[in-house]
């Protein structure tokens, strides 16, 4: 009937909507008609792991991650991995890598390990949206395929292990007009009004729409990592760092602000030169952080299709543009400096609640965050609603982004992919606890039983009480683990029989993620105590750490 169903058309057309509302804004400040276009630079975390393991793990296969998997011995805590060098599989993966996206025009530059062990990450040179989508949906798919050369397997899912940090896919996004970045401060940002006008209008902009936001990150993988001390928390908050900070709250307390410039840098030893510090803050608590000359969106998972994020951002800017230009194009050119700085001074006093530049792992945050009436959806089910709330309708409505059929048909899709990747994840649980994990939990409970029995008709005054103790912790293990199972398998029904599409979400996510969580501790309680040749998948300590 005409309504896009893909993810490109609204995206081209939020990008449409920026252009012309930018566009009447630069008219402004005496700047002729220019291409102004949203630039995006995909930084891309994955897992590289043997293709051995993973054909041993039907949690893996099936899910993308791991249902079950004790902490290993060793994790992230030595930042070794990430300081360490890369390993001469995986950097002539990368070799490959680089040379296929590159005759793809994909152009491919900074490679590293991630903190985690066998965490990677991948960055492109900055493009504009559009272009930047396509390519990072094409690095993911040649990472894939690439893998298989050298015997791996790529993971691309946000959280495929416990215990250790998951994958992110950071979007780094900005506004260029014929080259120039409007996000660019400048020697002295508190004279450089065209860019307080744009910075207002982002922080306008993410403090209106931080729902939104939030809803474009929201996946079933991606709630396993927000806000694990790994990555942003599930609430929105943006971060301006000191310099740019200084410079907000002085507009706010109509105070003057002077930058000192980059400070230089003696480290005290003869033969090294002093150098000038880098004055970009990095904040990786935040959700939304200013580096420099572009906002980093932090929340987005390794696995999702970054369309959605920018779509949101680019009509979300829009709007705060648009607001601007109608209230200044009837300002005389006399008058409008004036004028503009105290329509940014207004704005940034109305959306002061969303900038916050302390740590977002805190635990004073969220009530922080509460007090100031920010929104914290922690989960897939909560987040997605407000996609279909009057006010979402009627921004993408006002830019001919998506009309309601498209919003809503967005809203429903969503709900049933997270309904069955939750379906499919509870599916591969049950059935590895029933033909894996219970069989082998009751082996070597068998075992244990047998070998004390005989060691009490051989020595009957031999000490035994050890053998009897493990003994008593597999067996109330494993009726545990039942008692679980049972619970799972009957809300799973339940689950199944609700027809409403956000009731199954809002079960799933609050009823049935618990009782996942508790049946996944006692399975990996048993993993420490079975022996080793007696477990039926690959550990933690074995997939994270091959040769």
């Amino acid at each position: 009937n005409g309504e896009a169903l893909d993810k490109k058309t609204p995206l081209l057309r939020s990008m449409r909507a920026v252009h012309e509302q930018a566009n009447r804004v630069l008219a402004l400040f005496g700047e002729p008609h220019q291409r102004v276009v949203a630039t995006v630079g995909a930084e891309q975390e994955y897992f590289l792991i043997s293709e051995d393991d993973y054909k041993k793990r039907l949690d893996l296969m099936l899910t993308g991650r791991t249902l079950f998997g004790y902490a290993p011995c060793k994790g992230q805590e030595l930042e070794d991995h990430y300081f360490g060098a890369i390993r001469p599989t995986v950097n002539n993966f990368m070799k490959e890598l680089d040379d296929e996206l590159w005759k793809l025009g994909v152009p491919a530059k900074t490679k590293h390990n991630e903190v985690a062990p066998c965490q990677h990450e991948l960055a492109p040179l900055f493009a504009n949206a559009n272009r930047a989508i396509d390519q990072n949906l094409l690095t993911m798919e040649e990472m894939r395929l690439l893998a298989s050369h050298y015997n791996l397997v790529c993971l691309e899912h946000e959280k495929p292990f416990e215990h250790i940090n998951g994958s992110g896919k950071h979007n780094n996004w900005s506004l260029a007009a014929d080259g120039k970045n409007l996000l660019e401060p400048g020697d002295h940002p508190m004279s450089n009004l065209r860019f307080l006008v744009f910075l207002a209008g982002v922080i306008q902009a993410v403090d209106d729409y931080q729902e939104l936001l939030r809803m474009t990150a929201a996946s079933a993988g991606n709630d396993h990592r927000l806000g694990a001390n790994e990555a942003p928390p599930a609430i929105v908050s943006m971060f301006l760092g000191d310099d740019l900070g200084q410079v907000v709250d002085a507009l706010i307390q109509d105070k003057d602000y002077t930058s000192h410039g980059p400070t230089e840098m003696d480290l005290g030893v003869a033969e090294l030169p002093n150098f000038l510090q880098d004055n970009s803050d990095r904040n990786r608590t935040s959700p939304f952080a200013f580096t420099g000359n572009k906002f980093e969106f932090r929340m987005p998972g390794s696995e999702q299709n970054l369309s959605d994020a920018n779509m949101v951002l680019n009509t979300a800017m829009a709007r705060s543009l648009k607001k601007f230009a109608d209230e200044m194009e009837g300002v005389g050119e006399d008058g409008f400096r004036s004028a503009a700085l105290a329509y940014v001074k207004r704005t940034l006093r109305d959306h002061q609640r969303i900038i916050f530049n302390g740590d977002g792992y805190s635990d004073e945050w969220p009530e922080e965050a509460h007090r100031r009436g920010l929104a914290d959806h922690r989960t897939t089910a909560d987040a997605l609603p407000c996609l279909v709330d009057q006010k979402s309708i009627d921004l993408f409505s006002e830019f001919n982004v998506l009309d309601e059929a498209e919003v809503r048909s967005r809203y429903e899709v969503k709900l049933e992919k997270y309904n069955k990747t939750m379906n499919i994840e509870i599916r591969t649980m049950k059935r590895l606890v029933r033909r894996d994990y219970l069989p082998a939990i009751n082996r070597f409970a068998a075992e244990i039983a047998e070998n004390t029995w005989k060691i009490k008709q051989m020595l009957p005054d031999a000490p035994v009480e050890p053998q009897e103790k493990k003994l008593k912790t597999l067996v109330d293990g494993a009726a545990k683990i039942n008692e679980l199972l049972s619970r799972l398998h009957e809300l799973h029904y339940a689950s199944l029989e609700v027809a409403d599409q956000q009731e199954r979400a809002n079960m799933n996510a609050h009823q049935i993620i618990p009782v996942m969580d508790d049946l996944r501790d006692a399975v990996d309680a048993m993993e420490i105590i079975v022996a080793r040749e007696q477990w039926p998948v690959p550990t933690y300590n074995e997939i994270l750490f091959y040769a």
